[in-house]
């Protein structure tokens, strides 16, 4: 036994962490969202990514097959995450207005709570969404929240509730236009109109005020 002792000391960091291949993943992944989040795709570095997770470059080739794909798998997740808590709420068990209030306020919970993933979409945004373009598995992951509203609206129009002219498509355009607003939009609107959109009694009123627009939206005259 002894004599195995020099030769575990001699294993690197990088050698261990190829025995967990799924864990060595999840930390790249969970430490480029930092980056990504908060240098875009251009000013993100492959090397500050390798040194914090302390792993190699070589690796990040290895797993993602370099920095675009890195940056798309970042994008996959987060969205990814997003999708996989709606689906969570079973919202088919609850009435079309309730579901859909339900759903609203999750929204405005995640994206308040998640600014990596509102600062990802933005920095997308002004990339024209070109990588996002080559990749048809993110937009099949993002057509999840299309199909659970069109459940929703489905069911409120067949109570005679919700009018009928308006998709599942614009419904989720408002509401993400909404909630996205307060974070990606904060310091600005905050600054030129002193006001702190984090301030308990203020980021409740917004939620309510939120979601009682859209739902006043769709109801039918």
């Amino acid at each position: 036994m002894e004599a195995l002792e020099p030769a575990r000391k001699r294993l690197s960091p990088e050698r261990t962490r190829t025995n967990d291949p799924e864990r060595t993943k999840a930390e790249l992944l969970a430490v480029a969202t930092e980056e990504f989040a908060e240098f875009g795709f251009s000013g993100a570095r492959v090397d500050a990514i390798a040194e914090r997770t302390r792993t190699s470059k070589r690796m990040i080739y290895y797993y993602f097959g370099g920095k675009e794909g890195l940056y798309l798998a970042v994008l996959e997740k987060a969205y990814g995450d997003v999708r996989a808590i709606e689906a969570g709420l079973n919202l088919d068990a609850l009435q079309p207005e309730d579901a859909l209030r339900h759903l609203i306020e999750q929204t405005f919970e995640y994206d308040d709570t998640h600014v990596d993933f509102v600062r990802l979409v933005a920095i997308e945004n002004i990339h024209h969404a070109k990588h996002l373009a080559g990749a048809p598995a993110i937009r099949r992951i993002n057509l999840r929240a299309i199909e659970l509203i069109e459940r929703i609206l489905v069911r409120g129009r067949v109570a005679g509730r919700f009018r009928d002219d308006l998709g599942a498509v614009d419904v989720h355009m408002a509401i993400s236009a909404l909630c996205f607003f307060r974070v990606a939009n904060r310091y600005t609107f905050g600054e030129i109109f002193q006001v702190d959109l984090s301030e308990p009694a203020l980021r409740a009123k917004h939620k309510q005020m939120i979601a009682d627009a859209v739902i006043r939206l769709l109801r039918k005259e």
